[in-house]
């Protein structure tokens, strides 16, 4: 299809000079007037999903765990907190570091190249360049677990996102802690993964000396059921990919796709892997409209979802006027 080379031509690339103090909402406006390569893509991402989500009544964030062992972590209860998201799918990690470090653990700043053997020795567990006491991992994740399921009411049957507010009321007076913003705000935290983590082998260990708490993690399909089955305008934040990706795009094809997608990934898609899956493929399986919007922004999250949530809440705060 032949286009007018004037159209293609319309709005010219900017130098720019940088401003020490300027915000980081300003920084996404220069990123917009450099626009080369991953600039101009953070920067229409910012532009697209608050468009979307100022329309949107289904407003779906995806996330993998390995973020809420970074700073992170208090980025997304912000974001649940403050009402951006209204539905969260993520995978068992979040709720093992979620508890961690919400009941008081502490995880350190470490390095990539550490001695792991050495680090073995010293009872220290290593996520990439965090470091983290084993003994402010399982244990506590364990302990407060059990706690919980110990005063669940017998008499009823309970998802795993109804366990996961009850956890996050035990993680009250932390307000970085994820599973605590969403016991306030009432906003389901979906983990299809439950059983991959500390969480879900505590759950499995008590279940077998406690038959008669019942558990069911279909009720937490059902809450994804009537969300995606009744939502009018539907966008997804997807941060990363495996499991918890695919769960919220599966979902979105029973409603013929998401409306708006943006996606930030390190993962390429040629090896054919979901994680690096373009939106475009989306569309063959009926999870991203045709006619639905989308981006890619390719880069790690611990530095780009700063800036993105800087420019949407600036976006947010702008439009309230």
């Amino acid at each position: 299809m032949k286009v007018e080379r004037s159209k293609l031509l319309a709005e010219p690339v900017k130098d720019v000079k940088v401003d020490p103090n300027a915000t980081l909402a300003d920084l996404v406006n220069m990123l917009d007037d450099i626009h080369g390569f991953m600039a101009g893509h953070l920067a229409r991402a910012v532009k697209l999903l608050s468009s979307c989500l100022r329309k949107s009544d289904l407003r779906v964030m995806s996330f993998t765990a390995n973020l809420v062992a970074t700073g992170l972590r208090g980025v997304f209860a912000q974001l649940i907190r403050e009402g951006i998201f209204n539905l969260v799918v993520t995978t068992c990690g979040t709720i093992d570091h979620d508890i961690s470090r919400g009941s008081g653990g502490v995880y350190y700043k470490g390095f990539f190249e550490t001695d792991d053997r050495m680090l073995h020795e010293v009872d220290v567990h290593r996520l990439g360049n965090v470091f983290i006491p084993m003994e402010d991992y399982g244990p506590r994740v364990e302990k407060m677990t059990y706690s919980v399921l110990d005063r669940l009411d017998r008499s009823r049957e309970w998802g795993i996102y109804e366990i996961l507010w009850e956890i996050g009321k035990e993680l009250s007076n932390d307000e970085n802690s994820i599973l605590a913003a969403a016991a306030e705000t009432k906003t389901p935290i979906i983990v299809p993964g439950f059983l991959d983590g500390a969480f879900g082998t505590a759950l499995f260990t008590y279940l077998q000396t406690h038959r008669d708490l019942r558990v069911n993690p279909f009720r937490d399909e059902e809450v994804m059921s009537n969300k995606f089955f009744t939502a009018k305008h539907a966008t997804a934040l997807i941060i990363g990919g495996g499991i918890s990706k695919h769960h919220t795009i599966w979902w979105a094809q029973f409603r013929e796709g998401f409306d708006c997608a943006v996606y930030m990934t390190t993962a390429v898609e040629y090896d054919g892997s979901l994680s690096g899956a373009h939106p475009r493929e989306a569309i063959s399986w009926n999870k991203l409209r045709p006619e639905g919007e989308s981006i890619v922004v390719y880069g790690d999250a611990t530095i780009l979802l700063p800036i993105l949530v800087a420019g949407v809440l600036a976006y947010k705060r702008n439009n309230k006027k």
